[in-house]
């Protein structure tokens, strides 16, 4: 029986703002892999009409795209199975965080390449740091913007190398306002709403930190093992340290409170960066909801969802004390954090004088306890 293909290397190239010159490094890598006989091809390219960009496409072989239509109007996607087909050394694919059009076989752009490197074919692409699932909160904060297109940290976390695309804000200031990243009337849109100093600024702080994080948690691992490792074998080593090194264990609780996904986001950040391992809990009556009415049990399975996309291990306890069950299934797993949503206020006195905070708060003696409130713009 023949041994399946060896997994694809994953290069994702991040920006933290369009213009910076994410596609134009890709292609330009793309150019000097061909001169050394490396066979590459575009699966996908965004031209945004510019021309210094679409330059550095000629004499590159580009796949087709694939025509999709949807309520009545064409769209073009990658075309994954043209690819394959292809079956290139190398591929280089525009917007890592892409959402395909409805009827497409995979909601995103990086399933579709998950597919790719799976069958044995190296990817290079690229994203913004503002589309990291767990900064989505956070970047909304300081920007206004609530970001759509996102994708999950783990998936990050499998490249093999996250490289920096990166240029002053100032800098990205000048190229727009010349018009080389929109036209003259989108750029002055784009002035006075999201290309503004301060936001890039920040941005900008977002995409060095994640880079320099992503940098290290690579470096160290192949240190400990003095040899490079590829992205699945990389994710085991890691796995294998945390088990037999990590203290750290975090528990957050899920509700139906909408503030709870991002009550998983930053308790799963916080996880990632202590390599801890994470639980996402639950605590009910009837332990499969059925008992819940409509609406909570929608919002309820819709955030163990999220949670479980962002590889948590999920559970739904059954228990009339919440704040007993949550700190019993605590001990039971050696936690040493708890996530709790802040506690809204209400005219109604509490039924036995305490938030299920202070319930926590008080059994938690041994454990830290976490209490997120939601985020509000000024």
């Amino acid at each position: 029986m023949p041994d399946p293909p060896r997994r694809g290397r994953l290069k994702l190239l991040l920006g933290y703002a369009a213009g910076v010159g994410k596609t134009y490094k890709m292609l330009e890598e793309a150019q000097k892999l061909k001169q050394q006989g490396v066979d590459v091809v575009i699966g996908y390219f965004e031209p945004h009409s510019r021309m210094e960009t679409i330059r550095k496409t000629e004499g590159l072989e580009a796949i087709p795209r694939r025509k999709l239509s949807h309520r009545g109007t064409q769209f073009e996607e990658m075309d994954v199975e043209a690819i394959l087909r292809r079956r290139p050394q190398i591929c280089v694919v525009d917007e890592y965080a892409h959402t395909n059009v409805p009827g497409a076989e995979r909601a995103k752009r990086w399933e579709d390449l998950e597919i790719l490197l799976d069958a044995g074919i190296d990817v290079l692409t690229n994203m913004n740091v503002q589309h990291l699932e767990s900064l989505n909160d956070q970047v909304w904060h300081f920007t206004g913007v609530r970001v759509r297109e996102t994708v999950p940290d783990w998936v990050i976390k499998q490249a093999d190398e996250v490289v920096m695309v990166d240029l002053p804000p100032q800098a990205l200031l000048n190229r727009l306002k010349r018009g080389v990243i929109y036209p003259q009337e989108k750029a002055q849109q784009a002035l006075v709403s999201f290309f503004k100093e301060p936001t890039l600024v920040a941005l900008r702080e977002l995409a060095l930190r994640q880079t320099a994080h992503e940098v290290d948690v690579r470096q160290e691992i192949e240190e400990e093992t003095d040899v490079p490792l590829s992205a699945p074998d990389r994710q085991k080593k890691a796995q294998a340290t945390r088990a037999a090194e990590s203290a750290d264990r975090i528990l957050i609780h899920i509700t139906a409170d909408p503030s709870t996904a991002a009550l998983i986001r930053r308790g799963k950040r916080v996880a990632d960066f202590l390599s801890a391992d994470c639980f996402a809990v639950s605590v009910h009556l009837d332990s499969d909801l059925r008992s819940l009415p409509a609406k909570e049990r929608e919002a309820l399975e819709k955030h163990l969802n999220f949670a479980r996309n962002l590889q948590i291990e999920t559970r739904v306890l059954q228990g009339e004390d919440v704040a007993k069950s949550l700190i019993d299934f605590a001990h039971r797993h050696q936690v040493t954090q708890i996530f709790l949503l802040r506690h809204k206020p209400s005219p109604w006195p509490l039924v036995f004088g305490r938030s299920l905070v202070h319930q926590v708060v008080r059994l938690a003696r041994d454990m830290q306890v976490t209490v997120v409130a939601e985020r509000r713009r000024g």
